[in-house]
């Protein structure tokens, strides 16, 4: 049986900015194991590398609190270490005039949480972003950067094999607990004093496992995107965001510069049948009925989540999804935008006694164990800070 003190499962973004502060605090004696052979092979490598600059989240909520500083803290690792970062800026524009109170209440929250926003009008925008459109005024952040998130955890990786004090187990699923302080997987038994549990997509399975949360369900959103093809990608500059839906924890279809130059325009948010359900079919498991039946419950008994089901799925069809996007540009043709294998899952937890979206991360502990659920968006953004506070609120009490 393997032992460590400090056992983690996930080797997300979170799995290794906890392991890294862990490794600050003084502990010396970390594994982290993932059921995958390699790194960044769901959210944490096949988000859109954007860090958000804290404008779109409620004042007071554990997101609030976190983007922000996370998005200097990353910048930061960024430079230090010479990895590519790309010092975008964003604009938030609206597409109609009942978008105007939003994009107020953006700024107001963007204010509120420490940002740095602009709301500027037409003229501006153009100076900024010369193809984008919008009705009057639009918000700009020029603290929004873009990252390559597998180059981070590739660099995280290094930094903590070097540091003699942290073991990668890959390959390695987890398959419930297996008595006090001991895990099963399948590559055997681990034993800890302390169990972190940043399984992202599956966190909400593995804390079960240890008797909690289970009022909580996570259901997958599946993320598909385009890219665009010269001249039109010369045309955008860094990001162009609608104005959101803020009842909901999604941004919508979106035009981002990467930091290797290429411009994708996405995500959707389609519910998903599966935790892995990147394509058609592909990712689809004996899971599927019971995602099913959340899916149907939470349709008839959520509104929000009603409205997302009617809309997204549509977006699987070229013409529904280039129709949303090109209502955020002045110029751009259906050959603009091309296929792209570029997709992703966004494991969104719900309420099952509810029926609602759950906005914020969720911590929870149980005995020798604390439980990171609902890491999604702005989680790669407010990964280092987030680590640090889980360290030191829920760790070192532990």
């Amino acid at each position: 049986m393997y032992r460590a003190h400090t056992v983690i499962c996930g080797a997300g973004i979170l799995g290794l900015t906890i392991a890294r502060e862990l490794i600050e605090a003084g502990c010396d004696d970390v594994i982290i194991f993932d059921k995958e052979p390699c790194l960044g092979m769901h959210a944490s490598g096949r988000n859109s590398g954007v860090l958000h600059a804290g404008i779109y989240y409620d004042p007071g909520t554990l997101k609030a609190k976190m983007c922000l500083e996370g998005n200097r803290r990353m910048q930061a690792y960024c430079e230090e270490r010479g990895l590519p970062l790309f010092k975008s800026g964003k604009v938030i524009v609206a597409r109609t005039e009942d978008e105007l109170d939003t994009l107020d209440e953006l700024e107001r929250r963007a204010t509120a949480n420490g940002g740095v926003v602009e709301m500027i009008d037409e003229k501006r925008l153009a100076e900024i972003e010369p193809n984008a459109f919008t009705v009057g005024r639009a918000l700009y952040s020029p603290l929004t950067s873009v990252v390559d998130p597998k180059r981070i955890l590739a660099a995280m990786r290094e930094e903590l094999e070097n540091s003699g004090r942290v073991r990668f187990f890959f390959d390695t699923r987890f398959t419930g607990t297996a008595g006090p302080n001991k895990v099963a997987t399948s590559q055997g038994r681990i034993g800890y004093k302390l169990f972190i549990n940043a399984a992202g997509a599956y966190s909400d399975k593995v804390a079960q496992a240890f008797g909690i949360a289970g009022d909580y369900r996570l259901l997958p959103f599946k993320g598909i995107y385009r890219v665009l093809a010269k001249p039109a990608a010369d045309r955008i500059k860094g990001s162009i965001y609608p104005v959101p839906n803020i009842k909901n924890p999604f941004l919508g279809v979106h035009f981002t510069r990467s930091a290797h130059g290429d411009v994708y325009v996405g995500p959707t948010a389609i519910p998903a049948f599966g935790r892995e359900n990147y394509g058609i079919l592909k990712g689809l498991d004996r899971e599927v009925l019971s995602i099913l039946f959340r899916d149907m419950r939470m349709f008839m008994e959520n509104k929000k989540f009603r409205t997302i089901a009617l809309e997204e799925p549509r977006k699987y069809f070229f013409k529904h999804f280039f129709n949303d996007a090109a209502k955020l540009v002045r110029e751009i043709a259906p050959e603009d935008m091309l296929p792209t294998a570029k997709a992703g899952i966004r494991p969104q937890l719900v309420n099952i006694k509810t029926s609602q979206l759950v906005m914020d991360f969720v911590i929870e502990e149980a005995e020798n164990s604390v439980h990171i659920l609902n890491s999604i968006s702005p989680a790669f953004t407010s990964s280092m800070y987030f680590a640090e506070l889980v360290v030191k609120e829920h760790v070192t009490n532990s």
